[in-house]
């Protein structure tokens, strides 16, 4: 429902009503109603779209690169800080967060670790006597049951506290901490070099529009409330 349509319907229908009927009341506040609905419904269509002869108008999509360092500011100012990375990897009590690798492990494929393990047998004294037994083909059905221990293992020493506290202070060293802000920035920078002023209009309108509405609705009932004031005086 659009409110500010229904709004200026209701004050234009108030303005016909009273001039129509000759009640200088209803007329007053018909027209000072759709006085202050037709005005603020102008000044949030003005927001958006450039309108001619009116200095100002369009001021989103003209301030286009100003908005996008404001939300790049934004970003990297409130969300991305030093203070704000190091909390994330924290817990609420301070103590090292537990980041869960297991689905990163999941995905690695441990095969090369198995072949390497195969490798050093062979080339160790034990060599020869895998030879005897059909050579490294004899050890192939353990590829599997290997695999999967190794990730379990993987798994255990990745969710142990040790391992967490360790990571995390790797992951605070200054040169880390100030490396991963740089890629966050670079990655919001590109993000924002892929807006045009059209798409940027289009967020900002589809966000703010069904709220502003309400200042047409507000326009229109205290532009009514100012002509039936006006309306009284006149009157008296």
């Amino acid at each position: 429902m659009n409110k500010s349509f229904i709004t200026n319907c209701i004050a234009l229908a108030l303005t016909v009503a009273g001039y129509v009927s000759e009640q200088p009341i209803i007329f007053t506040l018909g027209l000072f109603a759709l006085s202050g609905a037709v005005t603020n419904w102008l000044a949030v269509h003005m927001l958006f779209e450039k309108v001619p002869l009116l200095y100002g108008s369009g001021v989103i999509p003209a301030r286009f690169e100003e908005f996008k360092v404001a939300i790049r500011h934004l970003m990297m100012e409130q969300f991305f800080t030093e203070e704000n990375i190091d909390r994330f990897l924290s817990d609420s009590s301070g103590k090292a967060s537990t980041i869960n690798l297991a689905p990163v492990i999941d995905k690695v494929d441990l095969s090369p670790a198995f072949d390497n393990l195969v490798s050093v047998i062979e080339n160790s004294s034990f060599g020869g006597m895998l030879a005897m037994v059909g050579g490294s083909a004899a050890i192939e059905p353990m590829r599997e049951p290997f695999i999967e221990k190794m990730k379990l293992s993987i798994k255990d020493i990745s969710e142990s506290e040790q391992f967490n506290t360790l990571l995390r202070n790797e992951l605070e060293q200054p040169d880390m901490i100030a490396g991963m802000r740089d890629k966050v920035s670079d990655i919001i920078q590109k993000r924002l070099d892929e807006l045009t002023p059209q798409l940027v209009k289009e967020i900002v309108q589809e966000m703010i529009k069904q709220h502003l509405g309400w200042l047409v609705v507000w326009g229109g009932i205290f532009g009514g409330a100012i002509g039936v004031i006006a309306a009284l005086l006149n009157i008296m």
